[in-house]
């Protein structure tokens, strides 16, 4: 009965979400496109047996790098079939096209329909699907559970804030991770609050966003700028939202050192704009990325208006605040971060990476702040110590690579599914 009321009030919401779509298509005009799919209608599906893995955007995107690797090495006679939910993610995937050619093939998930939700597996026909993180539509589950398709939640987080708000829909959510064949918790505690919400078959494997190696090509560009910026501190804001970049700026003016730069990169592309039109607005020096220049020595503010180079700008930062973290958006990835080895300030709210954040913190690779005033001078303190910023560093080194080893371990949850389907 949940579930029945739950598709048609979504069935009854279609028409504002199609104004949503047509909202977000004002900024990203992709919204616009492969409309069939977001209701269960493809292209031709590929005549190999698929493995389906589902990434809602950018972040999921990069976090299941590593185990879509394992699982086309592991299963060579497969395809691998990535469905997103936005056009950034679709984007990101996008590389694993040209990575595994002729293996990888991209759609977008539909809609939380029942109708639609068979159409994609009818269609399809996955041997497994695996959700990356928090991705629970129920009628995504339940249909795959009608069609005996295993399916399992991989690299799985719940925050206790999240759990309080699952929890007033325990009645839709309970179930839908009751019928998962296997969930792979990222730490003992998120394990612990998706067996609260009914998860019955829950293993800790850690999160493989540490097992995502920067691509050798960012860190040498990131190199390259560091050399040509030569000895001019850098401070990288990274994957800022909205409202905090405001509040970076105007700590960043009162620092008064005047060789700084600030790197700021906003976390969505469709804010670009916006942030340029605030570092105007301070009649603070600036230059774009995707102007191709790089910054002169009155420039101030160097805005990272491009994709997929994050890795590139970690390694160029002696410093880096983690977006997301000043305001109650729960934080973006520290992890990528500590790959490059690059030391991180976090404002207050890092509930979306509770664990990680706090390890970082307890190993000397990142450091808390109250506010982005605070971060601000946290940053002109660890600059003017060296000796500290570069044990910073290390730490952060040392951190990326002791928490290596969740692919290996999410594989074996695969492998179990696998044989599960052979048995049906």
């Amino acid at each position: 009965m949940p579930r029945l009321i739950y598709s048609t009030l979504f069935y009854l919401a279609i028409p504002l979400v199609w104004l949503r779509l047509l909202w977000r298509a004002r900024r990203q005009p992709e919204y616009l496109q492969h409309l069939g799919e977001r209701h269960g209608y493809y292209p031709p599906a590929s005549p190999a047996p698929l493995l389906w893995v589902h990434a809602v955007s950018v972040g999921e995107t990069r976090a299941a790098e590593p185990l879509i690797a394992a699982l086309l090495e592991q299963y060579p006679e497969h395809g691998l079939l990535l469905t997103h939910m936005t056009p950034t993610g679709r984007a990101t995937g996008g590389e694993l096209l040209a990575r595994y050619p002729g293996r990888v093939m991209q759609a977008y998930l539909p809609y939380d329909l029942p109708g639609a939700c068979g159409r994609f597996l009818d269609h399809f026909k996955p041997r497994v699907g695996l959700l990356m993180e928090t991705e629970l539509w129920p009628n995504v589950i339940a249909a795959a559970a009608r069609r005996r398709l295993p399916v399992a939640l991989i690299n799985a987080r719940l925050s206790a804030r999240s759990l309080r708000g699952y929890a007033r829909l325990k009645s839709l959510i309970g179930p839908a991770l009751a019928s998962l064949s296997g969930v792979a918790a990222q730490t003992a505690a998120d394990a612990e609050r998706l067996r609260q919400l009914g998860a019955v078959d829950v293993s800790v494997c850690g999160n493989l966003k540490f097992d995502v190696a920067p691509a050798p090509e960012k860190l040498q560009q990131g190199a390259l700028w560091r050399q040509a910026l030569g000895a001019r501190p850098v401070w990288l804001a990274a994957s800022t939202r909205e409202g905090e970049e405001a509040l970076i700026l105007d700590a960043f003016s009162g620092l008064h050192v005047p060789e700084l730069l600030l790197l700021l990169v906003p976390r969505h592309p469709q804010r670009f704009a916006e942030v340029a039109a605030l570092i105007d607005e301070r009649r603070l020096p600036f230059c774009r990325r995707s102007d191709g220049t790089l910054p002169s020595s009155g420039t101030r503010v160097w805005l990272g208006d491009s994709m997929g180079e994050m890795a590139a700008y970690y390694t160029l930062a002696d410093l880096a605040l983690v977006g997301g973290t000043l305001l109650p958006f729960g934080g973006q990835n520290l992890i990528e971060a500590a790959a490059c080895g690059c030391p991180v300030v976090l404002g207050p709210h890092s509930f979306n990476f509770a664990q990680a954040s706090e390890d970082a913190i307890a190993c000397g690779a990142a450091r808390r702040v109250s506010d982005a005033v605070a971060a601000a001078a946290a940053t002109r303190d660890l600059l003017n110590d060296r000796q500290r910023l570069l044990g910073m560093r290390a730490a952060a080194t040392t951190f990326s690579q002791a928490h290596r080893g969740a692919t290996l371990r999410s594989m074996q949850l695969v492998q179990r599914l696998m044989a599960l389907r052979k048995g049906r």
